[in-house]
């Protein structure tokens, strides 16, 4: 069994590599059949391992011993429970989606084998980071995963905007991984080792120690530690203030976007907290910490997506908001609630943003939902999946959204820590404001009139990508630093037929939309046995009196009981109104919501320039920066070293000089006169002294 271990995630690498060294010899068609063949065994391995793992059979041991410091060792390991296994199965399954889904989007690029060389590369990073036992490994795969992102968003180089929303993910995730790499830095230092099992086994201990981060202030060690793990979640989850550098991901093809934002890197940080529930869980302050960051994200978040127009950004709003509802359970103490999200949410989330890569598709590169509509029929197998994905997204009963979103308000309506009534009310109204972005997308895009005749053209595209035939991957060129894709240039290129009418995406897009609906639809139907029966096992650890789970479990009839009691529950009817809304404003009365956007201007500005994040951390941070490099530059490198040092050295030489010649005159007089002086002065200091 251990050697699945290894194929698991070494299938996604090798593939990699024989696309990324070997893609200009095997050619296009050669790239994406060993890309995926491989991925195929991952999957397949990890399903294997899945299977086995339910059987009762774990592993926890070191694979290759990379580094030994004393009594320190730094290994490659694998720990392999059902956590782990859960995540190594969604993981690949979404991925080998996204990988046959990238035939037909990424047909006609010039970059094919390299785009399939990084999104394996990508999955490779992920697997290693779920699979890890010891922290060396955990952040190896934290920042592998980090890297690559930066790769894939910026994968059409050529485009300013994309270099810009590349630079901004890899420096917010900085931030992040600093505070994380002093979490593990504190780690070693009390506990001795970065092995999973002897940190866990000594939590006890670390619970009792005090650290003094200021001169006469004690704070408790765990709670030091666990938040400074969760701001390195804050970066990778894109959790507030740290989730600005998400949205702009869409700068990347609409497939690394799916795999971004469904199973791998966002979902990474809420990953990380379940894992280390034994240290969380000694700490209600950094719980506290942690569901009122989850609140803020999942409501605030969810405000922005209604005013966007861009529809891979609508998704990706959503999807900072659904990460603030995981994080919103991990501080609630229900973790099997937050993987159990994670889950559901891989999968309609995966299948909303292909959906919108098939409509990008459809369009000749269209991402404004202004100049849609009507797509329906032109598109019914994208329309179903995504339309089922939708109602996921919303919570209606029966699909898998329900279940595990309904699971995480009632949990937080049950947690004890301090924040979460206020964490209740944003999980609760958030119910409405995500059934209504989300339909609000669904009917502008396929429902009412078709606007796509309408869309304004543009006479090409910047960068390399502008003559791509109908499948190429080229999204909106976004005005750099702009809030929407809609300030952009529509319709992209000469190959844009003005007014051409849409159809169905080819099979290699929509035969993944198809296999990602299905677990949307069923998934959630796992509830029983993964958040009220044994199902993590030790892998999570809740303390007695955070176990708001336990309460749930009492009440729990199975999934049809749960079903029909969310009839006559609030978040329901939030869902239920929040679709009727969406439907009143986008298909009966079209006109208002200009009218409610010019009466709410300031609202409505507010919720357009993202809360002002974006100005505020070029005028602050970027800015800032900039000022004092130069002023470090102008009175520190010119100033005082090339000023005072260099060159006031040299002026000092020559000022002595000058002076000295004076004596070297060539007359006898003069120096006579200079050694009776130089007595005097001998004589003096002598005098003095005695």
């Amino acid at each position: 069994m251990q050697t699945l271990y290894l194929i698991v995630p070494l299938a996604p690498l090798l593939g990699a590599i024989l696309a990324g060294i070997l893609g200009p010899l095997i050619g296009r068609r050669g790239a994406h059949s060993v890309t995926i063949a491989l991925m195929l065994v991952s999957f397949g391995a990890a399903a294997a391992v899945f299977r086995d793992v339910l059987d009762g059979h774990t592993f926890n041991g070191a694979v290759y011993t990379w580094l030994a410091s004393g009594d320190v060792r730094f290994d490659i390991g694998f720990l392999i429970d059902r956590l782990s296994a859960t995540m190594m199965l969604v993981v690949t399954f979404v991925s080998l989606a996204v990988h046959v889904y990238t035939i037909g989007y990424m047909a006609d690029d010039p970059g094919y084998q390299r785009f399939f060389s990084y999104i394996s590369l990508f999955t490779f990073s992920m697997l290693m980071l779920v699979m890890s036992n010891n922290f060396v490994q955990l952040f190896f795969g934290w920042e592998a995963v980090g890297l690559v992102s930066y790769l894939l968003i910026g994968f059409w180089y050529t485009r300013p905007s994309a270099i810009y929303a590349n630079l901004k993910a890899f420096l917010v995730n900085r931030v992040g991984d600093l505070g994380f790499l002093l979490g593990i830095a504190l780690i070693l230092a009390y506990a001795g080792s970065l092995d999973y099992a002897r940190v866990f086994g000594e939590a006890k201990q670390l619970s009792g120690m005090t650290i003094e981060l200021f001169t006469g202030h004690a704070w408790s060690l765990a709670t030091v530690i666990c938040i400074l793990l969760f701001v390195g979640a804050m970066g990778k989850s894109a959790q507030f203030p740290l989730h600005v550098w998400l949205p702009d991901s869409m700068e990347g093809p609409t497939p690394i976007s799916a795999l971004i934002h469904a199973a791998t890197m966002v979902t990474a940080g809420i990953f990380m907290v379940a894992r280390m529930s034994p240290l969380f869980e000694l700490s209600e302050t950094a719980l506290s910490f942690v569901i009122v960051i989850g609140a803020i994200t999942a409501l605030f978040m969810a405000f922005i997506a209604i005013v966007q127009n861009d529809i891979k950004r609508v998704v990706a709003y959503s999807t900072l908001s659904q990460l603030g509802y995981m994080t919103v359970a991990l501080g609630a103490s229900a973790y099997s609630a937050a993987i159990f999200h994670l889950a559901t949410h891989a999968f309609f989330k995966a299948v909303l943003f292909l959906g919108a890569g098939s409509v990008i598709i459809a369009l000749h590169h269209q991402q404004d939902m202004r100049y849609m509509g009507g797509l329906r029929k032109y598109m019914p197998i994208t329309y179903a999946t995504m339309m089922i994905a939708a109602l996921a997204s919303a919570g209606i009963p029966g699909l898998s959204g329900f279940f595990s979103k309904d699971a995480i308000i009632e949990a937080t309506r049950l947690a004890t820590v301090p924040g979460a009534g206020f964490a209740y009310f944003c999980v609760s109204a958030c119910v409405f404001v995500t059934a209504l972005y989300t339909f609000r997308m669904m009917f502008m895009t396929f429902h009412g009139k078709a606007r796509f005749a309408d869309a304004p053209t543009s006479g090409g595209h910047d960068s390399a990508h502008a003559s791509h035939g109908k499948h190429a991957a080229h999204e909106s060129d976004h005005v750099h630093g702009s809030d929407q894709g809609n300030e952009g240039d529509h319709g992209h290129g000469s190959d844009h037929a003005h007014g051409a009418i849409p159809h169905e995406s080819p099979a290699v897009v929509t035969l993944p939309l198809i296999a990602l609906a299905i677990p949307a639809i069923c998934a959630g139907w796992l509830i029983g046995p993964v958040l009220f029966g044994p199902y993590f096992g030790a892998s999570i650890v809740i303390a007695p009196e955070h176990n708001g789970l336990a309460v749930m479990a009492k009440e729990f009839h199975g999934v049809l009981g749960m079903m029909q009691h969310a009839l006559f529950t609030a978040p329901f009817w939030l869902s239920l109104t929040g679709i009727v809304v969406a439907w009143y404003l986008y298909i009966k009365r079209t006109d208002l919501p200009a009218v409610i956007a010019s009466r709410f201007a300031l609202i409505y500005r507010i919720l357009e320039r993202k809360y002002g994040f974006d100005e505020f951390n070029d005028w602050f941070f970027a800015r800032g920066s900039r000022g004092l490099g130069q002023g470090l530059w102008r009175f520190g490198d010119a100033g005082l070293i090339d000023g005072v040092m260099v060159n006031g050295s040299a002026r000092l030489v020559a000022w002595f000089a000058g002076i000295v010649r004076y004596f070297q005159s060539g007359f006898i007089y003069h120096y006579a006169f200079t050694m009776i002086i130089g007595v005097l002065l001998l004589v003096t200091l002598l005098f003095m002294q005695g």
